[in-house]
């Protein structure tokens, strides 16, 4: 029905998915992790799926994403660049 906006969706996620599989940087991927989620509630809801996209929302973007960053910055992280 609105493929455009679908198509852009699609677009925006492989960039985050992208962005989230090479970042060194931890935070940097679990933001780009709840963003993904984000992206795929718009998608579930403009496809129709209005109870996915609104589960989606809320568990994957909310709160999955609020325990990354609470996890890492409750531990240390050190990268070997």
């Amino acid at each position: 029905m609105y493929w455009e906006l679908e198509l852009i969706l699609f677009i925006f996620l492989l960039i985050t998915a992208i962005i989230a599989l090479e970042s060194k940087d931890l935070l940097v991927a679990a933001v780009m992790l709840t963003m993904f989620s984000f992206l795929m509630a718009l998608l579930f809801t403009t496809m129709g799926a209005v109870d996915v996209g609104f589960t989606e929302a809320v568990v994957g973007a909310g709160v999955t994403g609020i325990l990354l960053v609470v996890a890492i910055y409750q531990t240390t992280y050190k990268t070997e660049d």
